[in-house]
């Protein structure tokens, strides 16, 4: 028991030992570790005089009188001596390590961090036009993820909507100075516009108003005055109004959107198209949308040499329907990209492919079915952690593993999807967006704009096969 109690006493000896270490060397990584082996003994440490009064507790029951009594008395103190260990042990590793490990790591991987003002003050700040009156929440939670994309990346916003409904979601919400300082800088301005199409309307309502925000938008995009479009409202009537206000690529038939699902591996997402746009489509149409994927990967992703699937329900080039035999021929032919074969479910998260095409009702099924798998995942993940303290000390070391691995799976850090196939930039961001997925969507659109997407896909009229 004593060579016990000085092992104890000697940690907070130890753990300042490792924080000269750190500063000698500055392993970030290396400290993370200790503090997992310093929690993981503390938790063996007391789960074993744990159980050790246990065993106590059950001997003294089988003595009289008053031996019983304090030999069940002593028990319970060395449960509280084990129980102040695990506190302190907890305590300590994390008001020594965290100011070390954890912040600078976050700092590390917010988006508004060196890197990104060092991005600024080297690009030129972008025009990018947004529907502000499209979502299910607009315009407050819209406008308010304008300005904080505003603050974090090299562009500016040409907002579209009803100037008033606009002014009276600035005032409920407190962002009105900001959003007339944001004004006066000369980097939003705001647009006035007629109603939004409805999320129940059909999309062909764009022909007949004009003034819609979404149309509004769009002639921005089409006249030069902006070099993307965002909007989060009916994505029927976005396509609607891109095909008819600024026009397909040349040779493409139809367009379609491009989703980024997360991997295995969190640096190279895979890139699903279509997920919704085309619900029935010729084998034609999936061709172009490799040809499509194949150069967002590319340009955006920066994958040298994207690799091509087809969403099939087998490897074999033989299965599947009428739709997915035809495509297979094709991309099979296709000399200008990777074709890697038949994508099937359990491969389109594994990080095998780059791209994978599909129709878009079943891009759509599959887009909506990973939306529910981070929350029900975190869920489970809550559920299954052991109760009690020794619970509560693993699950405060896991804390910051269970937010990333949410963030990698939450659709709103990605913001919004691609429209590829139309002659200009546009991303289509979910009904249900708040400030968080419009920011996410403005770092895509401007992430298209940087790396000149458009210039590669405009060379796709030059192929024989568009041109046939």
């Amino acid at each position: 028991m004593g060579k016990e109690t000085a092992q104890k006493i000697n940690k907070p000896r130890a753990i300042r030992r490792l924080v000269i270490w750190y500063k000698r060397n500055s392993a970030v990584t290396s400290i993370v570790d200790t503090a997992a082996s310093s929690a993981a003994t503390a938790s063996n440490v007391a789960g074993n005089m744990v159980s050790g009064a246990g065993s106590v507790v059950t001997t003294a029951s089988n003595v009289a009188g008053n031996v019983a009594g304090n030999v069940v008395s002593s028990a319970e103190s060395v449960v509280n001596t084990a129980s102040s260990v695990v506190s302190n042990a907890s305590s300590i590793a994390k008001n020594t390590l965290q100011p070390l490990v954890f912040d600078p790591l976050k700092r590390l991987q917010n988006n508004d961090n060196i890197l990104n003002r060092v991005e600024e003050s080297q690009s030129k700040r972008i025009w990018i036009a947004v529907d502000g009156m499209g979502g299910d929440y607009a315009p407050g939670p819209i406008l308010e993820g304008c300005l904080e994309a505003i603050s974090r990346f090299p562009i500016n916003i040409k907002f579209v909507g009803k100037i008033e409904k606009v002014k009276v979601a600035a005032e409920k919400s407190g962002l009105a100075q900001l959003l007339e300082n944001e004004i006066e800088n000369n980097r939003l301005e705001l647009i006035d516009s007629g109603e939004p199409i409805g999320m129940n309307e059909e999309a062909t309502a764009v022909r007949k108003r004009k003034s819609a925000s979404i149309n509004v938008a769009m002639d921005l995009v089409r006249n030069n005055k902006a070099e993307a479009v965002y909007s989060a409202g009916n994505s029927g009537a976005m396509m609607a109004s891109a095909i008819f206000r600024i026009g397909r690529l040349k040779g493409i038939e139809r367009p379609a959107i491009g989703a980024l699902f997360p991997t295995r591996d969190q640096t190279r997402p895979v890139l699903v198209l279509d997920v919704g746009a085309n619900t029935d489509c010729k084998p034609s149409y999936l061709h172009q949308f490799a040809l499509l994927g194949n150069i967002y990967a590319k340009d955006v992703l920066q994958v040298q040499k994207p690799r091509i699937g087809l969403l099939n329900i087998g490897e074999e080039e033989c299965k599947g329907n009428d739709l997915s035999l035809k495509t297979f021929e094709l991309l099979s032919s296709e000399k200008s990209f990777d074709f890697g074969g038949n994508c099937e479910g359990r491969d389109v998260l594994s990080g095998s492919f780059d791209v994978v095409v599909c129709d878009g009702f079943t891009g759509n099924i599959l887009l909506k079915f990973l939306e529910s798998v981070g929350g029900v995942l975190l869920d489970i993940l809550r559920s299954e952690l052991p109760r009690g303290r020794r619970g509560k000390v693993g699950s405060a070391f896991l804390k910051s593993n269970l937010l990333r691995i949410k963030k990698r799976l939450d659709h709103a850090e990605h913001g919004g999807a691609l429209l590829l196939g139309v002659n200009g930039i546009c991303v289509i961001g979910h009904g249900s967006s708040k400030s968080l997925s419009v920011v996410s969507a403005l770092r895509l659109a401007h992430s298209a704009v940087n790396h000149g997407v458009m210039d590669n896909l405009n060379q796709l009229q030059k192929l024989q096969v568009l041109n046939s």
